[in-house]
C-alpha cells in the first residue's frame, strides 16, 4: 500500500495516528462501495485545512474539492441534458443547482458517514466541525475528486449518480420545489406586490462564515433565512416568506377576501 501522506512516509505521525487515520478511510471506502487503487487520494479528501495545520507536511482536501466541484458539475449537467431532451436553458439550470449546492451535499454527506471519519483540528472538532454544512459539503466534492483522478470519468459518473440520482429526478420533476428565491418572485409578482427585496449580512471568521438573510415583499418582512453562504440563506429566507404568503392566501380565501 502507498504511504497515507507525505508525513507518513517521513516519520513525522505516530502509528497509532496513521492507524486511525487508514481506519477511517477504509470504513467510508466501504460504505461508498468502491476501494481506490490509491487510498491516500481518500485520506486526503478527508483532510480539513484545520488538521493540517497541526500535522507538519499534511495536505488539505482543498485541492480536490475544486476538482470535485467541476466534475459534480458536468456530470449533473450531462445527465439532465441527455435525459430530459425536452428542457429549455433555464430549466436545466434549474436542476443543477437544485442538486449542486452545500445543504444537499453535506445531506449526502451525512448519509455517508463522512463526518465521523473526518480529519479535523482541535479547534474545529470542538466547536461542532463534523456537522458543518460547509465541511461536509467540501469533503463529499473532495471524495468525488479523489475517485475522478483514481477512476476516470467512466466510472465517476456512475458514482455520482448513485449519491445524487433521486435527488436529481426530483429536481427534474419539481424544480421550483428547490428554487424558493424563483418560486417566490412568482408568487409575489402575480400578487400585485413586485419582485422580492432581499439584505444579507455576514458573521464569524473567513472559514466559518454564516449568513442570515431577510426578505421584504412590498416593503413588509416575509421571512428570515440562515446558511453558510449568501445564496443559501437567501434560498431558506424565500422558503419561509413563500410559506407564510401562502398561508396568508389560503386564509384570505377561506374568507373570501380579494388577493394582494
Amino acid at each position: 500500500m502507498p504511504s497515507t501522506t507525505s508525513w507518513q512516509s517521513s516519520g513525522r505521525a505516530d502509528a497509532g495516528l496513521v492507524g486511525s487515520v487508514e481506519h477511517g478511510a477504509e470504513r467510508l471506502a466501504a460504505r461508498l462501495g468502491r476501494r481506490l487503487s490509491d487510498p491516500t487520494l481518500l485520506v486526503r479528501a478527508l483532510s480539513h485545512r484545520s488538521w493540517c495545520g497541526e500535522q507538519e507536511g499534511a495536505l488539505s482536501n482543498e485541492r480536490l474539492e475544486f476538482l470535485g466541484d467541476a466534475v459534480l458539475g458536468l456530470v449533473v449537467a450531462q445527465h439532465s441534458y441527455l435525459t430530459h431532451p425536452d428542457f429549455p436553458e433555464g430549466k436545466l439550470a434549474k436542476v443543477r443547482s437544485a442538486v449542486v449546492n452545500a445543504k444537499v451535499l453535506a445531506e449526502v454527506a451525512e448519509e455517508l458517514g463522512i463526518g465521523e471519519v473526518l480529519l479535523l483540528g482541535k479547534g474545529e472538532e470542538a466547536s461542532g466541525g463534523r456537522t458543518k454544512v460547509s465541511i461536509l459539503s467540501d469533503a463529499l466534492e473532495a471524495v468525488i475528486g479523489a475517485v475522478y483522478l483514481d477512476a476516470g470519468w467512466a466510472a465517476t459518473g456512475p458514482f455520482v449518480l448513485g449519491l445524487l440520482g433521486d435527488r436529481i429526478e426530483r429536481a427534474a420533476d419539481e424544480p421550483d420545489d428547490f428554487d424558493h428565491k424563483s418560486r417566490l418572485q412568482e408568487l409575489t409578482v402575480r400578487n400585485g406586490a413586485g419582485p422580492p427585496r432581499y439584505s444579507v449580512i455576514g458573521s464569524g471568521p473567513d472559514h466559518d462564515r454564516r449568513y442570515v438573510a431577510d426578505v421584504r415583499v412590498g416593503g413588509v418582512s416575509r421571512g428570515m433565512g440562515q446558511g453558510s453562504s449568501k445564496k443559501d440563506a437567501e434560498q431558506d429566507a424565500a422558503r419561509q416568506a413563500w410559506l407564510a404568503l401562502q398561508q396568508v392566501e389560503s386564509t384570505r380565501e377561506q374568507s373570501g377576501e380579494p388577493g394582494a
